[in-house]
């Protein structure tokens, strides 16, 4: 009888290894999809897609750094403004003690021009006893049509031309301030979710770990009870059951951490932040079919993807376009000030050249005003200030330029070294996690066969557990790693 009650403790001590070696197996699913089989039946997947998905759409930062365009594409039609048509009006009259003194009346309609000239169209009447005689007209009035045109600065590019210009090279800065933006955000997420799988592995391990615990502890208790054992493998067993509901109870605290971080990402179309579920787990770390190697030409290929998409980089060459633009703009502000402003007058209104509408050579030639102005400073200090200030930020922003593409090349290096130590320590750790297996049931028949202790098997134990909580920070690290290249080439995907 003795020896039947022995076989039966045996029997749920072996029972009890089998829970807690079983291996973990399954794929993630979005989350309200059915869940694997060795989960709760309540418990859904929150994958690392999920996750991105409320980041990209639903986030605050990632909702201003999508304003960032808008307002981008608002600065160039604010600097298209100064291309508008313009219409004005102006009249001053004077009347004093029942005498007239002045009617002056212009009205103007300008339209500027891309290359620099600007067309108007107007009226103007002034009729009185004391009205100015530059301005004097007929009773009916004059009616004109001209063009302003610089013949020296201006003429190739001035400042409503440089701001357009400046504006749409701002467009390309504020595109990669948002893809920047983005990318550091994802990439914190990422980082912070396979945090949140990591608590949730050592959580798992820990709490199959104490059931064995549980199991074991009840069984030595039977064994000394009957006298198979000495009363000190029960405190040795009761000491070890209590350090691993401390170290469980610690684990638990960490995962309770870790998914309020992970909730902080989280908010609905409201703007109002969310919570998870607490039936909601994550998926798996990844297993040896993922440790994958990289391709012999991928770090050329993804440093070169780098240098054409990484944001940093953008943002240098775009600021490196609004320098250049405002360099041919002050090139432009050391020629002379000279500009032709020619209109072509008609009596009366609206404005109609002669009655059978031609304009003849002799028309043109007697019913004109044109103006000539000439400007320019004999020293130029400010210009040729200005323009030294302007190669300075150049020159300054190409070593930028320069700079930043080094380290971009030395972080996309730097990760996939990175990348392919974590392989090779993986392929280790699993190997260790595999002999610590063996050790550990290697003492468990010994234990049966009365030829090793309580002490001992604890001690197998921990390093089991150890070992694969060892293995599943390294995954963790691994997965944080891929993202972490993702962000390093500068793509979103």
């Amino acid at each position: 009888m003795k020896y039947l009650v022995l076989f039966r403790l045996a029997w749920v001590c072996l029972l009890g290894l089998a829970l807690a070696l079983r291996p973990c197996t399954g794929s993630a699913r979005p989350l309200g999809e059915p869940q694997p089989a060795q989960w709760a039946d309540t418990s859904r997947v929150f994958g690392l897609a999920d996750l991105l998905t409320y980041v990209t759409l639903r986030h605050p930062v990632a909702r201003q750094a999508s304003l960032l365009p808008e307002r981008a594409q608002q600065e160039i039609r604010l600097a298209r403004g100064q291309f508008d048509p313009t219409a004005t009006s102006k009249y001053y009259g004077k009347q004093l003690g029942g005498k007239e003194y002045f009617h002056d009346w212009d009205t103007q309609l300008r339209v500027p021009l891309w290359f620099g000239a600007d067309i108007k169209a107007g009226f103007e009447r002034g009729v009185g006893q004391y009205v100015n005689p530059e301005n004097s007209t007929s009773p009916a009035g004059l009616s004109y049509l001209g063009v302003s045109v610089p013949l020296a600065q201006g003429l190739l590019i001035d400042e409503r031309r440089a701001a357009v210009r400046q504006a749409q090279a701002l467009q390309g800065l504020a595109e990669a301030e948002r893809r920047s933006a983005l990318n550091k955000l994802q990439l914190q997420a990422s980082k912070d979710y396979w945090e949140w799988t990591l608590s949730y592995q050592r959580l798992e391990l820990l709490r199959q770990n104490t059931e064995l615990a549980q199991v074991r502890f009840q069984a030595v208790r039977e064994r000394v009870r009957l006298g198979d054992l000495a009363a000190i493998d029960s405190v040795e067993a009761l000491t070890e059951l209590q350090n691993r509901q401390a170290a469980l109870a610690q684990a638990q605290v960490q995962w309770q951490n870790a998914t309020l971080q992970l909730s902080a990402y989280l908010w609905d179309e409201q703007q109002q932040p969310r919570e998870l579920p607490l039936n909601v787990r994550p998926q798996l770390l990844p297993g040896p079919t993922a440790w994958r190697a990289l391709p012999a030409d991928s770090l050329a290929a993804v440093a070169e993807l780098a240098q054409q998409i990484h944001p940093d980089l953008q943002k240098s060459r775009a600021k490196l376009a609004q320098l250049g633009v405002e360099r041919r703009l002050l090139n432009n502000k050391l020629l002379p000030k000279l500009s032709v402003d020619y209109n072509l007058l008609q009596a009366g209104k609206p404005f109609r050249p002669e009655a059978g509408g031609t304009l003849s050579s002799s028309y043109l030639q007697n019913n004109y005003k044109l103006g000539v102005s000439f400007a320019y400073p004999l020293l130029l200090r400010q210009e040729r200030a200005k323009l030294q200030l302007n190669r300075l930020k150049l020159t300054d922003t190409e070593l930028q330029l320069q700079q930043d593409t080094r380290q971009v090349q030395v972080g996309v290096r730097a990760v996939v070294n990175e990348w392919e130590g974590l392989r090779a320590q993986l392929a280790l750790q699993q190997q260790v996690v595999q002999n610590a297996e063996r050790l550990r049931q290697g003492e468990q028949i010994r234990f049966e066969n009365g030829e090793s202790s309580v002490f001992l098997l604890n001690t197998r134990e921990a390093s089991l557990v150890s070992a694969r909580v060892k293995l599943a920070e390294l995954q963790a690290k691994y997965a944080q790693t891929q993202a972490t290249l993702r962000w390093a080439a500068g793509g979103l995907n």
